[in-house]
């Protein structure tokens, strides 16, 4: 199916509002808020879905009968379909509609909230939890991309700090609001009906705001090598989860697992090079140096990120019996330094139009602060556990968008779908086995450790427990709340411990990347014409397509129509 259009995804400036019609002017900076305004709360309530649950997981895995093989999942199912269906997404969006996708994922996240809100078993809760990640996915992969079809390079890390700063304010509120509710009469079901309203509204406010010109040409999805993607992951993360538990780590099960995940994940190359007309990770990308090195890190840093992140609720409502409210309080210390970096950063690499620097001292940052979060018991001073979490959120957030807006810098209008999903799904699958390989070592430290500490203390379990459940600490007598405090306590400080290499490889990456200075254009041009990638034949602010030539004039010559 084929479309007469206007020009590549650069001509949203005739769309913005106020500019002229035609294309002939670019977009201010008021008109790229506006129509970025309805994307943002898009962005937030997919951001809100993760954080205003965290706080209420202890909860919910002890009102169902879960355990911490299901409180790991119920953040891998959402890190796992978001992760899967990223690259999707981000083709479709080089194909179709970026409003009308944005809207479809708005719709598939709320329906996956409403399944989740009336869960009444930890399987229907996972699945629900899927559902809502094949829409975060989409909200994910689309913010990035239609930032990068309507602004420069140079001016990218502009926005790209707003994006930081929604995520922040996600990740600030979250906690706390998830943390009122959860201890309110709504209960944790609360946490997930509380975004249906605001998803509501962001799907109102984009059919207003977003007004982007439809580029349609003949779609070709490679559905095959997606679906050997996900498959080949959730094979190798479900090993991970289960080993240790159902079965020993040196096993016939795990062998089975381990070999069956990397063919199907090897099949899933093959398709990509050998036989997909557009494949969802098109590996032609990997020829770049950047853009090799950046998804590297990008993956070590998501599991650093989502592994040593989603775990904070268990240390301060298990490991120092607070409430899921004063749990919430306690995440600022960690988002509010996010939120600064992010928009620090963001403001001085649109005013310098250097970026590596940040992504240096980012990573320095991360890796130092996991080292000094590895220290951490349930008897260390909250004063000093909140600094070492202040650190890492300066390194996350000097960090997270950046590596985005390096690839994004050095690909033509035409790949930026396609790139910009490609490093948030390597991303996101660092994240998702991040979490379930750090949620399988802590169920085991914190069983042997509990056996230990009943023996030591010479005490009798009140209740019986499985091996990697997790009780309700209020109903427990306090030597026993004791023993679970400290086994919580001391394991998750080994967590960050086990992340710290994964940060320091994520550090070498970004310190081998050879940094390009950013573009002021939205096209690339021929190497050499100016400057890296860059097209000084274009006038600044003035979109072009992937020829590098202005839309304007060749809009002139071709008689193409403008963009509506």
């Amino acid at each position: 199916m084929t479309e007469q259009t206007s020009a590549a995804p650069g001509a949203g400036a005739a769309d913005g509002p106020g500019a002229p019609a035609g294309g002939e002017a670019a977009m201010t900076h008021r008109q790229i808020l506006e129509a970025l305004s309805g994307l943002l709360l898009a962005m937030f309530v997919a951001m809100l879905s993760s954080t205003v649950v965290s706080n209420a997981l202890p909860r919910i895995v002890a009102d169902l009968d879960g355990s911490q093989t299901g409180y790991t999942w119920i953040v891998v199912a959402t890190l796992l379909s978001m992760t899967a269906t990223t690259p999707i997404w981000g083709k479709l969006a080089d194909l179709f509609s970026k409003k009308l996708l944005v809207q479809t994922a708005l719709v598939i996240f709320s329906v996956g909230s409403v399944i989740a809100t009336f869960a009444h078993s930890m399987e229907l809760l996972i699945g629900a939890r899927v559902v809502q990640g094949l829409g975060i996915g989409g909200l994910t992969a689309l913010v990035q991309v239609v930032i990068a079809t309507m602004v420069s390079p140079r001016e990218r890390g502009r926005y790209s700090g707003y994006i930081g700063a929604v995520f922040a304010v996600a990740t600030v509120s979250g906690p706390l609001i998830g943390g009122v509710i959860v201890d309110s009469p709504l209960g944790w079901r609360g946490c997930f009906a509380i975004g249906l309203p605001v998803a509501l509204a962001a799907f109102v406010l984009l059919q207003k705001t977003l007004h982007l010109p439809v580029v349609r040409r003949k779609v070709r999805i490679d559905y095959l090598g997606a679906t050997l993607i996900m498959g080949g992951v959730s094979i190798l993360l479900v090993w991970v989860s289960l080993a240790g538990n159902q079965f020993a780590w040196a096993s016939t099960a795990t062998a089975v697992l381990v070999a069956v995940g990397v063919l199907v994940l090897a099949a899933a190359v093959y398709v990509e090079i050998k036989v997909a007309a557009e494949p969802v990770v098109p590996m032609t990308l990997f020829k770049d140096r950047t853009i090799t090195l950046s998804t590297i890190a990008s993956t070590l840093v998501g599991v650093a990120m989502f592994g040593s992140t989603v775990y904070l609720s268990q240390y301060f409502q298990l490991a120092r019996g607070m409430t899921p409210t004063t749990a919430g309080l306690m995440t600022v210390a960690l988002v509010v330094p996010l939120m600064i970096s992010s928009l620090v950063s963001g403001r001085v690499i649109t005013r310098t139009g250097r970026w590596k620097r940040w992504l240096v001292g980012g990573m320095a940052f991360v890796v130092a602060g996991l080292a000094l979060l590895g220290t951490i018991d349930e008897s260390t001073h909250l004063v000093a556990v909140c600094a070492w979490m202040g650190l890492l959120g300066l390194g996350m957030g000097s960090t997270m968008q950046n590596l985005v807006l390096a690839v994004q810098n050095n690909v033509p209008v035409s790949e930026l779908g396609a790139a910009s999903s490609v490093i948030a799904f390597f991303r996101s699958m660092g994240g998702s086995a991040g979490v379930s390989v750090l949620g399988a070592i802590l169920g085991t430290q914190v069983a042997d450790r509990v056996v230990a500490g009943y023996r030591d203390a010479q005490v009798m379990p009140s209740a019986e427990f499985g091996s990697h459940s997790i009780p309700d600490l209020r109903t427990l007598p306090g030597a026993e709340a004791a023993i679970w405090e400290h086994a919580y306590g001391a394991s998750i400080g080994e967590l960050y411990l086990i992340a710290v290499p994964a940060a320091i490889l994520a550090f070498v990456c970004v310190v081998l990347i050879k940094e390009v200075p950013l573009r002021t254009t939205l096209a690339m041009g021929p190497p050499g014409a100016g400057g890296p990638g860059a097209t000084e034949r274009v006038a600044e602010g003035v979109p072009a397509d992937v020829t590098g030539q202005p839309l304007v004039e060749r809009g002139r010559e071709t008689g193409e129509n403008p963009p509506r």
